[in-house]
């Protein structure tokens, strides 16, 4: 197995030819421990971390790999108002609408909306916990689909100032994860968002990577397609085809 700076040399190398962005190597570590890789620091963006996971996972050779990578933010908030506001996202969304939305706060668990009894009900679709801690985002409860559980972690993204989101949400019944079943999510995504023309985007999703094709009218707006398929959970490539038509 190769050591943990040879990896790190490599992984940066293929990251900056295959992304045409260059790291500065003292903002990521990684340190072998027993077979353990643990990869640490920050980069300036989602893809950016998506990317030097993948890549450190299928280089180093390690059994194990440990995620301490961060999403540098310019300009923090606080972990009180970042909750606040991904909770709001979810109490907002009518995906969500009969979902007990709960926050833990200063260790308790404060209920936002409906009943722990009300949340496995016919009716119900489950409870969702949001903690947050030095600007990571943690999800836990259950909810009723996968694409239910990847928008609530793309809800947690959008709040904004966040620096990983754990998504631990159980999904009941369970569901085999797929290409299709990431599509079905990343549409689901692309039409809630106000900033994205979904209707004018086409997504192939294959072995865990999501090619985007089809015509938006700005280069924010292709950027912002981008970023919200790398903010799905199961993502390790995002191929963008869009083309800007004025």
């Amino acid at each position: 197995m190769q050591g943990s700076d040879a990896v790190l040399k490599q992984v940066l190398a293929t990251f900056e030819r295959e992304s045409h962005l260059i790291l500065q190597n003292h903002l990521i570590q990684m340190n072998f421990s027993g077979g353990t890789l643990t990869v640490s620091g920050e980069v300036p963006d989602i893809a950016s971390r998506k990317r030097i996971i993948h890549l450190a996972h299928s280089l180093s050779g390690a059994a194990e790999l440990v995620d301490h990578l961060r999403v540098r933010v310019e300009s923090p908030v606080g972990d009180g108002a970042m909750r606040d506001s991904v909770c709001e996202r979810l109490l907002q969304a009518v995906d969500f609408r009969n979902c007990v939305i709960c926050a833990r706060v200063k260790g308790q668990v404060e209920i936002l909306r409906g009943t722990m009894d009300a949340a496995g009900n016919e009716d119900g679709s489950g409870a969702i916990e949001v903690t947050v801690q030095d600007g990571v985002v943690t999800l836990t409860g259950q909810v009723i689909s996968l694409s239910h559980k990847r928008l609530a972690g793309v809800f947690a993204w959008w709040a904004g100032s966040c620096r990983e989101v754990v998504n631990l949400l159980d999904v009941f019944p369970a569901e085999e994860d797929n290409d299709n079943e990431i599509t079905d999510a990343l549409h689901l995504v692309l039409e809630i968002d106000p900033c994205v023309h979904a209707d004018q985007i086409t997504i192939k999703s294959l072995n865990h990577t999501v090619t985007l094709e089809g015509w938006v009218s700005s280069e924010d707006e292709r950027r912002r397609a981008e970023q919200d398929a790398w903010y799905l959970d199961a993502i390790d490539q995002v191929v963008n085809r869009i083309d800007v038509r004025a």
